[in-house]
């Protein structure tokens, strides 16, 4: 039979538990890196008036196109030719990551589905339905290795450039005070839970490996009748 057989076992066993674990992970992966927004102000005091400029941003993280406001040009005395905009653009790296994050969601999701549904196929595919499956899982594994090291990087390097002072601030007569930062916790979060997910999909390699004919070996055939 080729139809849906629908069996809950695999989810008790680590091909299946761990193929949910790489579910729901991934969604908080990609949920706190891809809404993220937030904002640098600063205070400005010049010739006794005090000004307050905002600077919002927000995933995919292209700080070069984040623009203060209300615009300098129009504060103390023109001391500013044009708008000031934050340094750098790190959307490769988070757009990287979220991708990853979304492909791993939607693979471990198909993936638990044809375990819960069509476990007989699965291992009555002569073997290349689990040689595909690690070959997919050990795939994300690297995925997860290079977006997430790359978003860690990048994310150091947004603290950085967030933290930054304001440049052309000639003292005493206009002064630039650092008036704060939306908090980065759930991008800090969003690394914890790329590696996190590296661990499980390297874990998860093992199991989905044990399915194949490499460390299965596929069943002997049924001898025929014997010859009269």
């Amino acid at each position: 039979m080729s139809g849906l057989r629908l069996e809950l076992g695999p989810a008790k066993e680590p091909l299946g538990l761990v193929r949910g674990l790489q579910w729901f992970f991934s969604i908080f992966a990609f949920a706190t890196c891809g809404g993220y927004s937030g904002a640098v102000t600063f205070r400005i005091s010049c010739f006794g008036a005090n000004t307050t400029v905002t600077a919002p941003f927000a995933y995919p993280f292209r700080l070069n196109h984040a623009v203060f406001m209300p615009s300098l040009t129009t504060l103390c005395n023109k001391t500013w030719l044009g708008d000031l905009h934050l340094v750098g653009d790190f959307s490769s790296s988070a757009q990287f990551f979220v991708a990853v994050a979304v492909l791993a969601f939607l693979y471990s999701m198909a993936a638990l589905a044809l375990y819960l549904g069509f476990l007989h196929l699965y291992r009555g595919a002569g073997g290349r339905l689990p040689l595909a499956d690690f070959l997919v899982t050990v795939a994300f594994s690297f995925l997860w290795l290079v977006s997430s090291s790359a978003w860690a990087k990048a994310l150091t390097d947004v603290k950085t450039s967030t933290a930054s002072p304001l440049p052309h601030c000639p003292p005493p007569s206009v002064s630039c005070f650092p008036a704060g930062v939306t908090p980065m916790g759930s991008l800090n979060v969003s690394v914890v839970f790329g590696f996190l997910n590296l661990v499980l999909w390297v874990g998860s390699s093992w199991f989905v490996y044990k399915e194949t004919n490499f460390h299965r070996p596929a069943p002997a055939p049924t001898p025929g009748p014997a010859a009269m």
